[in-house]
């Protein structure tokens, strides 16, 4: 009986010892774009912060803002433009514009269909993808070419740049941020200076977590942020 006891209690402090303190979890909604700049600043922050578990969700902007507005856990929540952040702005705190970031035209690698600018995507036969209008990239596509006519649209850029490097796209538009991950060549147009575009970030009103959102916010608006951001090839707000 003393024996059976004994085995018990070593199992029951087993089971004590073994659970290690419960993480707290920051959920940030960011737009596919900052995929990378974004992933960096995670590391440093759960660093900085032992315990905290961010977790990013990448999309194209105007799917999470309907998933904020539709009752999303998010604590924080950065688009790609002032426009689709300002549709779920009763749902958020004081947004701040933390970057700009403008298109590029995205090419496989070696420019096959050879591609100097913007007027050659309008050339017979050649096969261009952009982003789908309700996302902030397409929406500056339409501005900066309004008489375009693509093979397809896609939901976020990151799509769009997929596509273009496995060689399904003569061409795409995509943000310069997205054409330096090295899978495709980039070619520069100045028409792309009529649509840059402005990165807001803000605190949710639901944030279940708020006092470490609003430190992952401070984050990306403190120095450290910036220069994450600028090495991500982003423009300072």
């Amino acid at each position: 009986m003393i024996k059976a006891v004994l085995l018990a209690a070593a199992l029951l402090a087993g089971c004590g010892t073994g659970a290690g303190p419960a993480e707290t979890t920051v959920t940030v909604f960011a737009a596919a774009s900052l995929t990378e700049s974004f992933t960096a600043l995670e590391k440093g922050f759960e660093t900085d912060n032992p315990g905290v578990d961010v977790r990013l969700n990448f999309a194209g902007s105007s799917a999470l803002a309907q998933q904020i507005a539709n009752g999303a856990d998010a604590d924080v929540f950065a688009a790609a433009d002032e426009t689709t952040i300002a549709r779920v702005a009763d749902h958020l705190e004081n947004p701040a514009v933390f970057a700009t970031n403008h298109l590029t035209i995205a090419v496989p690698r070696g420019n096959p269909a050879r591609i100097t600018g913007l007027a050659d995507l309008t050339r017979p036969g050649v096969t261009v993808v952009v982003c789908a209008p309700q996302v902030p990239c397409g929406a500056a596509t339409r501005k900066v070419a309004p008489g375009l006519r693509p093979a397809s649209e896609e939901q976020d850029v990151k799509a769009v740049l997929t596509k273009v490097a496995a060689g399904e796209a003569d061409a795409g538009l995509v943000y310069v941020t997205d054409a330096r991950s090295g899978k495709v060549d980039a070619i520069d147009f100045p028409e792309s200076a009529a649509a840059v575009n402005n990165y807001p970030i803000a605190l949710t009103k639901q944030a279940p977590n708020a006092p470490l959102a609003r430190r992952f916010v401070d984050l990306v608006l403190s120095s450290t942020g910036q220069n994450e951001l600028v090495r991500a090839g982003f423009g300072k707000p």
